[in-house]
């Protein structure tokens, strides 16, 4: 398995909140999440911001549209740059089908190649972390996996309960974002199916997302830093070093 890393969601109203967050968290935090509701009130500029503090950005506005539109809103998404700098990974909703994931796959490989640039991951929602469990839900986000993989994705966003199977079925290699983190005993708000860090890790997570439990905590760099403890621990333990 790749080193698991934490990558921290700023979902929250405005850049200003956005930038208190990075601040807070200093260099503990390489990696932040950028999705619908900050990216709709701020657009490009905090990507631009966070590309402007060393930051690398994962864009999760799940696009889902006809081929084409999703591979101009792909090939759109590099051309937010810094420098060299530019988006590090999005996402795109697996019910877009085969034909707009290759169109979008199709599109970040010449974009990246003609802004020589490096291209960004490219991963696939499969069942949203917040859906009811249904009895067919494993086999559902296989199949939707599957999808991405022959699509020319580099993976999948899904709960860390199902990224054992996915990680047996796909191999080493296919990236597996997950979210819906939670501590032990902490509230699991709008999320259904959590995993503790320890356990998403364990059972193959490469990214843990992490959003409100770091972000609306008292104190946000502890949280942080309990999170990436967690993370040193398992990478600590021989049973799952690379």
């Amino acid at each position: 398995m790749n080193k698991p890393q934490l990558i921290v969601a700023l979902d929250v109203d405005t850049l200003e909140e956005a930038q208190k967050v990075v601040e807070t968290l200093g260099k503990n935090v390489q990696i932040y999440k950028v999705g619908s509701q900050l990216f709709t009130a701020c657009g490009p500029d905090v990507v631009r911001y966070l590309m402007k503090q060393g930051k690398k950005i994962f864009l999760d506005l799940k696009f889902h549209d006809i081929p084409n539109t999703v591979a101009n809103a792909v090939r759109s998404a590099l051309l937010i740059r810094e420098g060299q700098e530019s988006i590090f990974m999005l996402t795109l909703h697996t019910v877009g089908g085969k034909e707009m994931l290759e169109a979008a796959a199709k599109a970040a490989r010449e974009a990246a190649e003609n802004l020589k640039t490096q291209k960004p991951l490219l991963v696939a929602v499969t069942v949203l972390t917040s859906d009811t469990p249904k009895d067919n839900i494993r086999s559902l986000i296989l199949e939707r996996a599957k999808l991405a993989q022959e699509s020319g994705l580099d993976g999948v966003v899904a709960s860390a309960q199902e990224a054992a199977l996915i990680r047996e079925k796909f191999g080493k290699d296919f990236v597996i974002v997950t979210p819906g983190i939670r501590s032990q005993g902490q509230d699991p708000g709008d999320q259904k199916r959590v995993t503790t860090p320890v356990q998403a890790i364990k059972n193959g997570s490469d990214f843990l997302v992490v959003g409100r439990p770091i972000v609306e905590a008292r104190d946000p760099l502890k949280a942080a830093r309990e999170i990436l403890q967690d993370i040193q621990k398992v990478l600590g333990d021989s049973r799952y070093k690379t």
